[in-house]
């Protein structure tokens, strides 16, 4: 077992530094050991909860709840007391939470017998549960989140007292508790039911992913591809942040991860330091719209809007390649502007090498993949996905152990054999868990296997501390939802947005768009797009956006909010690294990624681009002709935006060429009468007297 404590002395961490992660290890000494088993523990319950799960889902929920409350004050008491007393109480403290969570599997049916008329019991550890969710939030991600809510909460007491139409009918104590802290549609709605499911399996596997050798994958393929062309290492972090977006779906653990070798690098080789660290802020955070993990949002969509994972990942994979394609096409152009060059052959690994070494690392990925758009439920094609990968990280440990190639290859041959045996009816779970277990009990007995098990142990406990900043948002953020469906305010803003959209839909897409950044400055992205989801996502639906569309709209905008300042997480989290100023980054970064706040207005009005019926232009060319044309509108639109953020194309762009390729880009937006033809020619027109341009200079020059 690895050394779960640490010193004696307390780690100086702000409450405020939580949200981007704990440090190292759990905390000191025997805390450190209890956190780290807890941790464990936690993990197999979710683990089971996946591949075996008989309970009813309200105490999947509660008891998810339980742990996450108890591991949070737990580990915050590990990391900031100052002796073993503070600790101590923060045990104890989260032990309170945990019974709550426990009260949900206990009484659960009587819970049900009694819905409606709770007792002074069910009132008491309802309201508990309200204050240990509320407190464990704020000392775990700051005061932002827990000031909305509780905002949301006084409105939901006090509202009758409100003006028209603000006003509502008002709420008893007993009304507000039961909706709040019982049921599905308060704390244990349905983001904590995704937390409990999708969400923490998702962060397994990407972990699992990654200690089996898929980053240094990702890296030497990105540095073989792209490292010798202009900009190469810039190229290389988009690339391969893209690349890791797949599996792990979290910003600002890409920034930690990816970005330890990329943002040097970029430095290195002449990049401005708050430009590196914004395109690699850039590109981790697009790594929640790439398909197919695409971070936990994407399961609270589709639980959401009760279509399948699928349909989620359909939708996003052309407008997460059109980001991915404008933060390349950034970089190439400011690589152009400065004159900066590659990277050397000798500095850079051979890409066919790097797959053909560890091709098989590829396969849980793609099963994922295969699983998801065969009809699969996300909750199975993750267990499967993830039992894959255990075994892949556990054959190649006992592998390691044989002296011959050739019983290493029948080794494998008979695994795969035993794997297609034991799927010849279809994949089921717990042939594939004997498999695993089988594996399990052969690296317990080999050379180098036992190692393997205790990193793979290590990282079921990391994977439970991973996930409590997210399921701590998933919970709190149920005040929102449980006070929009008792007391209906959503409605008023949805009229608000319905009266501006039957003026202008440009309007009404422009407050959303201004509503999600403005949530987001200061709350992650979950929370940012479940609110913005409810309160806007609606109202757009009527105005005859297409339902997927405005769910999409509202999650792009929570993500972009985390790379502007003045919060700009991506940024606070690369900016250690390349020791640059956090604001300074978050600039660079909303210019870098400029297409992130375009994108979204270009599939409203074109919903082809996201794989969806409904494009005016469908009529005349068909679906897959409206598809064409709206991703190469797409396409040259984020392309003249890169012109205009850089102010360079084959050469530096004068103030009139600017203001030229940046009106030819807004008419590509637009969709007003012959604003296609007149994008198009002025676009043509930037291109070609930008061509003679660099001409010209060539024949000064020579």
């Amino acid at each position: 077992m690895r050394q779960a404590g640490g010193t004696e002395e307390p780690v100086k961490v702000g409450f405020d530094n939580f949200e981007h992660g704990f440090p190292a290890g759990f905390g000191p000494g025997g805390w450190g050991y209890l956190a780290y088993a807890i941790g464990i523990v936690f993990a197999a319950f979710q683990l089971y909860v996946a591949a075996f799960n008989y309970l009813p889902s309200q105490v999947v929920r509660g008891v998810h709840v339980g742990f996450l409350l108890l591991m949070t004050f737990g580990l915050i008491g590990n990391f900031t007391a100052k002796s073993d007393f503070g600790r101590a109480l923060g045990w104890l403290t989260g032990g309170a939470g945990f019974l709550c969570g426990l009260y949900q599997w206990i009484f659960y049916a009587d819970l049900i017998a009694r819905d409606g008329d709770p007792t002074r019991a069910d009132l008491a550890v309802g309201t508990l549960l309200a204050v240990l969710i509320f407190e464990g939030t704020r000392r775990l991600m700051g005061l932002a989140l827990p000031l909305m809510c509780g905002a949301c909460l006084l409105y939901w007491f006090f509202g009758q007292y409100l003006p028209q139409p603000f006003n509502h009918r008002g709420y008893d104590f007993d009304q507000v508790i039961t909706h709040l802290s019982f049921g599905t549609e308060g704390f244990y709605g349905v983001p904590i039911y995704v937390s409990a499911t999708y969400i923490f399996l998702f962060i397994l596997f990407g972990s699992f992913l990654e200690r089996a050798g898929m980053i240094q994958l990702f890296t030497d393929v990105s540095l073989g591809l792209f490292g010798r062309t202009r900009g190469g290492p810039a190229k290389v972090a988009v690339f391969a942040s893209g690349m890791m977006g797949t599996i792990s779906g979290s910003g600002v653990a890409n920034v930690v991860t990816v970005g330890q070798f990329t943002i040097p690098l970029m430095i290195k080789f002449g990049y401005r330091r708050a430009f590196a660290a914004g395109v690699e802020a850039t590109a981790s955070m697009g790594g929640q719209i790439m398909p197919p993990v695409m971070g936990a949002v994407a399961f609270i969509m589709a639980e959401t809007l009760g279509v399948q994972y699928s349909e989620i990942v359909k939708a996003a994979v052309i407008p997460a390649i059109l980001y991915f394609a404008s933060a390349f096409w950034m970089v190439h152009l400011e690589a152009g502007k400065h004159g900066l060059v590659g990277m050397t052959r000798s500095e850079i690994p051979n890409a066919w090498k790097a797959l053909v070494a560890r091709w098989y690392l590829v396969l849980p990925l793609a099963a994922l993949v295969y699983m998801l758009f065969e009809g699969f439920t996300p909750l199975y094609a993750g267990s499967i996905g993830l039992a894959l990968t255990v075994a892949l990280i556990l054959g190649a440990s006992i592998t390691l152990g044989l002296s011959h190639t050739v019983v290493r290859y029948i080794f494998w041959i008979g695994l795969a054999l035993v794997v297609a045996a034991v799927s010849r009816t279809g994949l089921e779970i717990m042939p594939i868990a004997c498999v695993v277990g089988g594996l399990v009990l052969i690296a317990a007995i080999t050379r180098g296997g036992r190692a393997t098990l205790a990193a793979c142990r290590d990282s079921l406990a990391d994977s439970a501390k991973s996930a409590l900043t997210v399921g701590m948002a998933c919970a709190i953020v149920g005040t929102i939802i449980g006070m929009m469906t008792q007391t209906g305010v959503g409605t008023i803003f949805g009229g608000w947005i319905i009266g501006l959209g039957a003026k202008s839909l440009f309007l009404a897409l422009v407050m959303t768009m201004l509503l999600s950044i403005l949530l987001g400055t200061g709350i992650p992205t979950i929370p940012t797009y479940i609110i913005t989801a409810a309160l806007a996502a609606p109202a757009l639906a009527k105005l005859g956006v297409p339902l997927i569309a405005s769910h999409m709209f509202a999650f792009y905008y929570g993500i972009m909010a985390d790379l502007s300042p003045p919060v700009a997480l991506a940024a606070l989290a690369a900016a250690p690294i390349a020791k640059e100023n956090p604001d300074r980054i978050g600039w660079e970064a909303m210019r870098i990624g400029l297409a992130g706040y375009v994108i979204p207005f270009i599939f409203v009005y074109s919903p082809a681009l996201m794989l969806q019926t409904g494009d005016p232009m469908a009529v005349q060319l068909g679906f897959y002709g409206a598809v064409a044309l709206a991703t190469f509108k797409a396409l040259v639109a984020i392309g003249l935006f890169g012109v205009v953020a850089i102010g360079f194309l084959f050469t530096r762009l004068t103030w009139p060429e600017i203001a030229t390729a940046l009106v030819a880009a807004l008419c590509l937006l637009g969709e007003f009468a012959f604003s296609d033809t007149v994008g198009f020619a002025l676009a043509a027109a930037v291109v070609v007297w930008q061509w003679r341009q660099r001409a010209r200079n060539a024949v000064a020059a020579a």
